[in-house]
């Protein structure tokens, strides 16, 4: 298969970026799994927006304070400042926040000095996400590919020329693009307790290591302070920053709050795990008593209907919650046009690290930067675009993958081990 731009990836990041490209480019977008599991659709809390221009100082702050102020300024100021160009996007696209009257509703999370949180009900990604997914999928010049696992890059030199790859029945194929976009999320399949869908094992990471892709602050992975304590197996159902910033608290074994649960999330999951070790328990809990039944009801309902499938009614009593895996702030190091060390090889949403949320991501500010940069990624391309001599055909050692994906697995988490 031959396209103009192949993107590896189909959340909101990926998305957004085959959506801003122009409609004369034959794109190409390959899944590792069911176009509808990505961690984009599983965001609950919302997206952040500037709110006018005496809310800036405040946001940058935050973003940088949450971020230990190892962020980059610059990347920083981008995304607040295209913020309110992204939310007129999506509403074209037919999402939908929560109104108060002709006004948005604001939600505050932790770590935010104000409201400045849009969000739909507990499902913001789910709402964005779809509806990008839709739009896509409308599209004559999007090609959408499901359950194509990426294994290797075709390069010449240190030019990207594709990708070489494999469908569910293990047949493998090339995709040859003149410009390849890795759109391929986190990392929280590679860690035992994540909020992350299982597939997202760092693939793009690992060929990143093998080809000597620049790389940026590897070891920064951040985890969720609360996500609902379960003995099960498989991905950890997340407890929304939103809960806590409509009023819910933590408590210990004795019902005693321990922490103000508005700090960054670094901080309060410290703080869990202190009291967890003091207490030697295997969890601790959070209650939404502060919160008006009514506002649970709208606000959270399918966070509500989870808890109360697992046994526990939130209107009635505290849930126990422990800390996940969630999100990785580091990644393939780019620059603010998405670009990566290697020529015509881009790189956008989690699986990218542009600086913007330094050591610890501020909560709501993922969605943002991954659409804000995805747009830049898709009008550098277009601004630049050249056509490059594309490989008629690529010879595939399928010998050379038997056990790609356990070597992937390792060779990213001793990278991070090294880097700690």
């Amino acid at each position: 298969m031959i396209t103009d731009v192949l993107i590896i990836g189909c959340g909101v990041a990926g998305l957004y970026c085959a959506l801003n490209l122009p409609e004369d480019l034959n794109i190409v977008m390959v899944t590792k799994d069911e176009a509808s599991k990505s961690d984009s659709f599983l965001a609950q809390g919302g997206i952040c927006v500037l709110r006018d221009a005496n809310d800036y100082t405040a946001f940058f702050e935050d973003t940088m304070k949450a971020g230990h102020y190892e962020n980059n300024p610059d990347s920083v100021d981008i995304m607040i400042r295209s913020s309110q160009d992204v939310i007129i996007d999506l509403l074209s696209y037919g999402v939908c926040f929560e109104m108060n009257g002709e006004e948005f509703s604001y939600t505050r999370e932790g770590a935010h000095t104000k409201p400045r949180v849009l969000f739909y009900e507990d499902e913001t990604g789910k709402e964005i996400t779809s509806h990008l997914l839709d739009t896509a999928r409308k599209r004559k010049n999007i090609t959408l590919i499901e359950n194509f696992t990426m294994v290797d890059l075709v390069r010449e030199k240190n030019e990207c020329r594709g990708i070489i790859g494999h469908n569910l029945n293990g047949e493998y194929s090339a995709i040859h693009a003149n410009y390849t976009i890795l759109a391929t999320g986190g990392i929280g399949g590679l860690f035992q307790h994540s909020t992350n869908y299982r597939h997202l094992t760092g693939d793009a990471l690992a060929l990143a290591l093998k080809y000597d892709i620049k790389l940026r602050n590897i070891d920064y992975i951040q985890i969720h302070p609360t996500t609902l304590f379960t003995h099960k197996e498989g991905r950890k159902f997340l407890i929304s920053e939103s809960v806590r910033g409509e009023g819910a608290v933590l408590l210990n074994s004795k019902g005693e709050r321990f922490v103000n649960e508005l700090l960054p999330r670094d901080v309060v999951t410290n703080a869990i795990h202190e009291e967890m070790k003091k207490e030697g328990s295997e969890h601790v809990w959070l209650s939404l008593a502060p919160i008006p039944v009514e506002k649970i009801m709208t606000h959270f309902p399918n966070i509500y209907q989870h808890c109360l499938d697992e046994g526990y009614d939130v209107t009635k009593e505290p849930i126990p919650v422990v800390p996940s895996q969630h999100y990785f702030m580091g990644g393939i190091d780019v620059d603010t046009h998405g670009k990566t060390s290697m020529d015509r090889l881009y790189a956008v949403g989690e699986t990218a690290c542009n600086g913007v949320h330094g050591k610890n991501r501020l909560a709501s500010n993922s969605l943002l930067e991954s659409l804000v940069f995805a747009k830049r990624a898709a009008r550098h391309i277009s601004a630049h675009y050249s056509v490059t001599d594309l490989p008629v055909e690529t010879e595939i050692d399928e010998s050379l993958y038997q056990n790609y994906q356990a070597e992937y697995k390792q060779a990213v988490l001793e990278a991070i081990e090294k880097e700690k």
